[in-house]
């Protein structure tokens, strides 16, 4: 009976002893996620200032297409400053009335291999509350928001309103959330070759309470920090105010507007792109225009706009890759000019997937592809650049941003010359819009400077005459 006895003791020790350990784990698994969720905070307009967003492809950024590859990459593109993500929509893809390519739809297709090729556009939703399976799946999302919150960045979702795909649940639950012509029958978006999607109407305000009530759902449901909104002036402003206006109820968040429509910016959206600046990066990468063009945009946008407005500068994204080129292929001799340009101008910069690599390629839109992951020349550029936005108040670009101005030289048309200062901060950056070599003075840009892309030392005399060859671009931090 004595050694029975001393049995279950053992045992019952044991198992105390088990369940102690267990509890102790617990408790420091809870500690742990309490020193995680201690570190995240809604984004704030300080995190603006010196943001870089990143624009995600989920599909196309590894051989496997899935969240699960992107999250490992999350610490590696923080040491580019990036500090927002913003996720190509994550939605399941319509498969009715799905793209091939130009105006060739995948039902036209008779190989049931060739067919299977053709993944269809991100931007025809078959349902907004869920997951496209092949991206994966609910934990593996949540987990690369944690993973983005832990590295101090922040995941905003692509957000598509203004259409939805052809078997998109609403198509049969609320067919008077779409446009009809007159026969009754829904349409495409008009003015577009959108054929695979189905254009909503937002005359009915039962959409607007659908509609919101979803992007909450991702709010709440996955704690994301805004929404990236797909071609929004095409929806009404009145909308977006009052569901902006809801989501905020819950939580504070980010909002990027695919537009440059103004009234957007006054009530809903903090941010919008830079499409017309854009443009003329291009043709000034081009030699189709010269600086003029350049100072006259930048002085409507100092009267267009509100103070607070903010703009997302950008040499490329996924519309413009896929469309209309790689950055080499539309900015060629100036691509690391404008990529310059685009850190240091009022603002946020944005990176495209690939981007960062260097990327010379398109990448297909309606089919699986894949970016290049090997770091050169652009990713080294790019994390000095970041580095600089990151630490230096004067290339501030959010709601109080650092100021603008413009310096003269002796070749204005082709030397684009300008000073960013905030405090006792001061940035410079000079560049040789042209395919020509020019000799240049600048009276104003004189004493010490520190090259932040290059890492030289220079003591620039008075009266120096500068020579910049073709798309020859200096990025200077002024040192006292």
């Amino acid at each position: 009976m004595k050694k029975s006895t001393s049995k279950w003791l053992i045992v019952l020790f044991a198992a105390m002893t088990l369940f102690s350990c267990k509890e102790a784990l617990k408790d420091h698994d809870e500690v742990i996620e309490d020193e995680i969720s201690s570190t995240y905070s809604p984004i704030t307009n300080e995190d603006l200032e010196s943001a870089v967003i990143y624009e995600a492809n989920i599909r196309q950024y590894s051989e496997k297409g899935t969240f699960n590859e992107f999250t490992k990459d999350i610490p590696e593109l923080k040491k580019l400053g990036v500090k927002v993500i913003w996720l190509m929509p994550i939605f399941p893809i319509s498969e009715k009335n799905r793209k091939a390519k130009g105006d060739l739809m995948v039902d036209d297709i008779k190989d049931p291999k060739e067919r299977a090729k053709y993944l269809g556009s991100y931007y025809a939703v078959a349902d907004y509350e869920k997951i496209n399976p092949d991206l994966g799946t609910e934990a593996d999302l949540n987990r690369l928001i944690e993973t983005a919150h832990e590295n101090g960045m922040y995941v905003i979702l692509d957000w598509v309103a203004n259409h939805t795909g052809w078997d998109n649940l609403w198509i049969e639950k609320y067919p008077d959330f779409y446009t009809k012509d007159e026969k009754g029958n829904i349409i495409h978006p008009k003015g577009t070759d959108w054929t695979d999607t189905a254009d909503l109407n937002y005359d009915n305000k039962k959409l607007w309470d659908a509609m919101s009530s979803s992007m909450i759902y991702w709010v709440d449901t996955f704690n994301v920090d805004g929404f990236r909104c797909d071609v929004a002036h095409e929806v009404p402003t009145e909308f977006w105010n009052y569901a902006v206006k809801s989501i905020r109820d819950v939580k504070p968040v980010f909002m990027l507007a695919e537009s440059e429509k103004k009234d957007l910016f006054i009530d809903a959206f903090d941010m919008g792109y830079n499409w017309e600046g854009h443009h003329i990066m291009n043709e000034l990468a081009q030699g189709k225009t010269n600086v003029n063009t350049w100072d006259e945009y930048m002085i409507r946008v100092e009267e267009n706009y509100q103070p607070d407005d903010i703009l997302m500068n950008f040499i490329t994204n996924h519309d413009e890759n896929s469309w209309n080129g790689s950055v080499t292929e539309r900015m060629g001799e100036a691509s690391d000019a404008m990529l310059a340009l685009q850190y240091v101008i009022p603002g946020m910069p944005l990176i495209y997937s690939g981007q960062e690599y260097g990327m010379t390629e398109r990448l297909k839109f309606f089919e699986k592809d894949q970016i290049p992951h090997e770091k050169g020349k652009v990713w080294n550029m790019m994390e000095k650049l970041g580095t600089l936005k990151a630490n230096n108040p004067a290339l501030h670009g959010g709601k109080d941003a650092a100021s603008y101005k413009r310096i003269n030289t002796s070749e204005d048309s082709k030397i684009y010359a300008i000073e960013r200062q905030k405090d006792d901060h001061k940035v410079i950056y000079v560049a040789n819009f042209s395919s020509e070599s020019v000799e240049f003075k600048a009276p104003t840009i004189v004493g010490k400077m520190t090259d932040a892309v290059r890492g030289s030392e220079s003591n620039i005399p008075e009266n120096y005459t500068f020579t910049f060859p073709p798309y020859g671009y200096r990025v200077w931090e002024v040192r006292k």
